[in-house]
């Protein structure tokens, strides 16, 4: 009896992981990967590997650090979330029209920069980013809104663990591959052209993409669009905390990442090449089983402890850069650095996304998905990208990695402050 109770558990045990594993090609869930890498496509090529270019074509310090503000978009979109939500264009879908309008004049306005020098022309190549930013964050909306839309409950960790999966796939191929391509093959202006071209092919999930089961009715007016989000949400308890939590969970990893790139060619003494192949390969392998195990793993923990150990993880891998600065520069202690790092932010970016997810009313999805993943920039843009460069002008690389660390601390304790109000989302759900 005893044995057969065993083996009836262990039959259950695995058919529950099958059908965990199974809901990734799922015919909601499997677009969601692409959908992601057109998502994270746009913002290293305004950041990250922008950085590089700057780098190298010897732009100061400051000016790089300011090249960050071209991200304001991403803080301010909840602004014109309303009109994503009240207007479609006529094609696929309320959702679909707005993700497929973007992306190609995404695909048209990456190319464009890669016309520009940034030595010589930083000025219209900020500019330009600033527009593709605007353009990326605007497809982020319907994005997003389409997901939240149309994920099944017990599908919402697996598309949030993809969407995140793409996304971190996008920025080691705009980040890491491009840096290589640039360097060695392209050059920085064809190699920018070259990602406007897989933005372009990114689309075609847009088509393959379904709609969601449930159709959504667009508010009537434009003020029931933009009024009643806000109503809503500020109505529940202790909503501005919820704000405060989703600024700061965060905020570490942000400090941690604002000039990272710049850290790893010009701080650690690593050149160009050697930075895009680790990211590539190690980045790429982390990020995969860091978006999947994200996805498993908040099925069994659920979403407070996921929020929890995924989020000590993050803010502890940042004390890699710090082994890094005071170290020797060695390709095999960056290449462990990238990947514990890639690692621990897709775990805690997956469990981020599944908490936005679970915030958000289905008839105001787009408004206020926009909202708080909006405020969730708000440490990178007006925080990280600033005061990064002063931090270290003032303390160096070193010391800065640790206070990344003890940054990342008073986003945790609010967190276990509030962890019966994130509970309670998780039983809803």
């Amino acid at each position: 009896m005893t044995q057969a109770r065993s083996a009836g558990t262990d039959t259950a045990g695995t058919g529950a992981a099958t059908r965990g594993w199974r809901v990734y090609g799922g015919r909601r869930v499997a677009p969601l990967l692409i959908l992601g890498f057109a998502s994270g496509l746009p913002l290293a090529l305004t950041s990250g590997t922008l950085q590089a270019w700057a780098t190298v074509a010897q732009v100061s310090l400051q000016s790089i650090g300011f090249l960050t503000l071209a991200g304001t978009a991403y803080t301010l979109k909840f602004l014109w979330a309303p009109l994503v939500d009240r207007y479609a264009p006529p094609w696929l879908g309320r959702r679909r029209g707005w993700v497929f309008l973007t992306q190609w004049l995404l695909a048209g306005s990456i190319a464009a920069m890669g016309l520009f020098d940034p030595g010589s022309e930083l000025r219209v190549l900020a500019l330009l980013a600033v527009w593709v930013a605007f353009l990326s964050a605007t497809q982020d909306i319907a994005f997003d809104a389409y997901s939240t839309d149309v994920l099944r409950q017990d599908e919402r960790a697996a598309g949030a663990a993809l969407k995140v999966m793409g996304y971190r796939l996008a920025m080691v191929v705009s980040g890491g591959l491009a840096l290589i391509l640039a360097d060695q093959w392209l050059g920085w202006g064809h190699m920018y052209m070259l990602m406007g071209g897989l933005m372009a092919l990114a689309s075609l999930a847009t088509l393959w993409a379904p709609e969601p089961e449930v159709a959504v009715r667009s508010p009537r007016t434009l003020r029931e669009a933009v009024a009643e989000p806000l109503k809503e949400f500020f109505g529940r308890r202790g909503a501005w905390a919820i704000l405060l939590l989703i600024v700061l969970y965060k905020l570490g990893d942000a400090f941690a990442g604002a000039l990272s790139t710049t850290f790893l060619i010009r701080g650690a003494g690593f050149d160009v090449s050697e930075v895009g192949m680790v990211n590539k390969v190690f980045g790429l392998v982390a990020t995969i089983v860091g978006a999947l195990a994200g996805g498993a793993l908040m099925t069994r923990l659920g979403l407070y402890r996921a929020l929890m150990v995924f989020g000590l993880l993050q803010a502890v891998s940042n004390l890699g850069y710090w082994m890094l600065a005071v170290t020797p520069p060695h390709l095999y202690s960056m290449a462990l650095v990238v990947a514990v790092e890639n690692l621990c932010g897709g775990l805690g970016t997956a469990a981020f996304v599944a908490l936005l997810m679970a915030l958000c009313q289905a008839k105001f999805s787009a408004t206020q998905f926009a909202l708080l993943s909006a405020l969730s920039a708000v440490g990178r843009t007006y925080l990280a990208g600033p005061l990064t460069p002063v931090l270290v002008g003032a303390f160096g690389w070193p010391v800065f990695f640790v206070l990344t660390v003890a940054i990342a601390l008073p986003g945790l304790g609010l967190l276990w402050w509030m962890r019966g109000r994130v509970r309670e989302l998780d039983a809803s759900a």
